[in-house]
């Protein structure tokens, strides 16, 4: 279980299987089953139930449909906290939504604020305007969504207002060292470990995703790393202590500009 301590973090670096919900969310559940009582946070890819898609119009769900029915049971049922993201419609508009699923039925949503204009997804979903700190047994958690990445004012954290930062994405392959090194980047600016979950595979639109999943510690060194192009599960362990530590030790984050968005 999440507790004060340590935390037990696991990746699920895997295919999308293009705009079908349904095979996508029995692919996670068969994951998720596998992983009762050996984790307490599972991480999902960016739109993890359809890929990139543009179509939210045919594709999207309000925030008590399948998808969120079903990730809810299989949190229940596993007894694991598991966040990711899917097309969400919310009063006539569409949103690229992370969320992050308690054990105990509560969820939490965060929009994702930064939409990726060269691939049109600001053309078809909305930004989101709020950031997400969820509380999982004493750990802070901001949850972030792909080309959030690339954006450090906005994941900025601000008198240790988090301990973990998870980015889930669908991050193109041609593009991989920025992956690696911003996700390096935010750990050690942030003072914080850092989490990045990407998919693999080649989608409708011919783009290829390279994974490249990977958890960085608050110094920024890599604590540990999915292959490229594999489908696999990686489950590490986060020590609350090592990061308070280093806070204390090197309190950087007293001398941090405080920015207001």
């Amino acid at each position: 279980m999440c507790d004060a301590g340590s935390i037990r973090v696991s990746i699920i670096q895997s295919p999308v299987i293009w705009e079908d919900i349904d095979a996508n969310l029995d692919y996670y559940g068969q994951r998720l089953s596998a992983l009762k009582a050996k984790t307490d946070i599972v991480v999902l890819p960016e739109l993890c139930t359809t890929g990139l898609s543009l179509r939210p119009g045919d594709l999207a769900e309000p925030n008590d449909g399948k998808t969120m029915s079903l990730m809810q049971k299989y949190a229940g049922d596993y007894n694991v906290a598991i966040t990711g993201s899917f097309m969400a419609v919310d009063r006539g508009r569409y949103y690229n939504r992370a969320f992050f699923q308690m054990p105990d039925g509560q969820v939490l949503f965060y929009d994702k604020r930064h939409l990726f204009a060269m691939a049109g997804e600001d053309k078809v979903y909305t930004p989101g305007t709020k950031r997400l700190i969820a509380n999982c047994r004493g750990w802070k958690i901001c949850l972030m969504v792909c080309y959030d990445l690339r954006f450090p004012v906005w994941s900025r954290n601000v008198d240790n207002e988090y301990d973990l930062l998870i980015y889930v994405a669908n991050w193109a392959e041609a593009r991989k060292k920025v992956w690696r090194t911003l996700l390096e980047a935010r750990a050690i600016e942030n003072m914080c470990y850092v989490c990045g979950v990407n998919r693999i595979g080649v989608d409708a639109n011919g783009i290829s995703y390279h994974g490249g999943s990977q958890i960085f510690s608050p110094k920024g060194t890599k604590l540990y790393s999915a292959k490229e192009h594999e489908e696999t599960v990686i489950t590490g362990v986060l020590k609350r202590g090592e990061l308070k530590t280093l806070r204390t030790k090197f309190p950087v984050w007293k001398d941090a500009d405080k920015f207001v968005l």
